[in-house]
């Protein structure tokens, strides 16, 4: 059965917004810490400014939502298909609780080791995600690699702060 035009916006628009919820929860603990602790903390000279970051966030989540609509429009009724979207939400909660463990308990240290399953979860969401459409899977290649570089920024914040 084919879906009609409005469905298919509704499953795009939902997608967009599970990832931006991502988002929004991360910034619940990163806002306030801004100013405050992540201010007075060592940092390497390669960190970009913090004005970078909420556009470039805000991107990486829309390019993620309109991965998971384009593998959420392939049905949900393979079993492919639904590991693929386990996966996904799964690097989701991951996403949010680096926010939380980095910003929000000032621990660098967890937030990298964290960061490190983060990662390997993205990398198989790209994985499942090609198997389903091409598109969806390149759709996720700049996630993987913002989350490379916060990675390397994460682990030099950490050395320079232990």
């Amino acid at each position: 059965m084919q879906r009609s035009k409005i469905g298919e916006f509704l499953i795009l628009f939902s997608s967009i917004i599970i990832c931006q919820l991502a988002g929004i929860i991360g910034s619940i603990f990163t806002t306030p810490a801004i100013p405050t602790w992540y201010a007075n903390i060592n940092k390497p000279t390669f960190r970009p400014p913090n004005w970078v970051f909420a556009p470039v966030w805000t991107t990486l989540y829309l390019l993620m939502g309109i991965a998971l609509f384009l593998v959420l429009r392939k049905g949900f009724n393979e079993k492919g298909i639904k590991i693929a979207v386990a996966v996904f939400a799964l690097q989701l909660v991951l996403n949010s609780l680096w926010s939380f463990l980095f910003f929000g308990l000032e621990s660098p240290f967890a937030a990298f080791i964290e960061i490190i399953f983060l990662w390997a979860a993205i990398l198989i969401s790209i994985i499942l995600f090609f198997r389903i459409s091409w598109v969806a899977g390149a759709l996720l290649i700049p996630y993987i690699l913002w989350v490379s570089f916060a990675s390397v920024l994460n682990f030099s914040i950490w050395r320079l702060n232990m």
